[in-house]
């Protein structure tokens, strides 16, 4: 992709000021799931929005998240609230709002990945995938699973065969999808981007044989390095089903094979 060339995402999640604390942005219907935009795609805008708050402090480095009701395509209300800034991190408030009615409230610490230390002491490994080209491309679902999700042709995502088997209706009942992400107009990942991919998959409780979308009631993201340029691998899994609620657990691996991004959501359970 031409360096002089904006991005679809970067144009989808673009922000315009309004006052030092104020911000609108177009919300894209090409970023819905079962008629609510995705959370994650959410995600992305606050990251814009909070971005350019302080320029000094650019990317997520931790976001928990809200959502107190589904967002529609259309005009969205951004305001922010400086809770601290330092030399090296600031943190903040941060609602999303339509109509009147708040629908994400969230806090966010920010700071710059790219003045991080190196060291890196982890027992983490990254999924064990096939290649892209033998994965399972999302691309190739029915028409009606498009429409209900055109958020998934914003991607390239290929999905392991091995955890794929829902999309034939054979989940393997062991609550884990894991596969390959990228943009479809071959955009390299940025910080932002990690925050929509790690909400982008289809719903971890389709291996459960429940294929209903799974609606989130909270999300913290943590964004842990600058991802190499490349496929973005990633693995979810829920370990936990009770009082009608579950958890979902996703790691990003870049293609340096390293971990950049880590999430745990809590989603009400599906029905069906």
């Amino acid at each position: 992709m031409s360096q002089s060339t904006v991005s679809e995402f970067s144009q989808a999640t673009a922000v315009t000021r309004q006052g030092d604390h104020s911000f609108t942005a177009e919300l894209d219907a090409g970023w819905k799931v079962a008629g609510a935009v995705n959370g994650g795609y959410l995600l992305g805008v606050a990251g814009q929005a909070l971005r350019t708050v302080n320029p000094n402090t650019p990317d997520p480095l931790v976001i928990s998240t809200f959502y107190l009701g589904p967002s529609r395509e259309g005009l969205v209300d951004i305001t922010t609230r400086t809770l601290r800034e330092g030399r090296s991190t600031a943190s903040y408030g941060i609602e999303l709002s339509q109509n009147g009615a708040p629908t994400i409230s969230a806090m966010a610490t920010m700071g710059n990945l790219g003045e991080l230390p190196d060291d890196v002491g982890t027992t983490a490994t990254p999924p064990q995938l096939p290649p892209p080209e033998e994965c399972v491309g999302v691309a190739e679902a029915s028409e009606d699973f498009k429409k209900a999700a055109p958020l998934i042709e914003r991607f390239d995502m290929r999905l392991d065969p091995a955890t794929a088997g829902f999309a034939v209706g054979k989940p393997s009942g062991r609550g884990v999808l894991q596969g390959w992400i990228r943009f479809v107009d071959g955009t390299d990942p940025d910080p932002l981007s990690l925050l929509t991919f790690l909400d982008s998959f289809p719903p971890v409780m389709f291996d459960l044989g429940r294929f209903n979308w799974a609606p989130t009631m909270e999300l913290t993201a943590h964004v842990r390095a600058l991802p190499a340029p490349g496929w973005i691998s990633a693995r979810l899994s829920t370990r936990n089903i009770a009082g009608g609620m579950f958890e979902e657990d996703c790691e990003l691996w870049d293609s340096a094979g390293r971990l950049v991004a880590q999430s745990r959501q809590l989603a009400r359970q599906p029905r069906g």
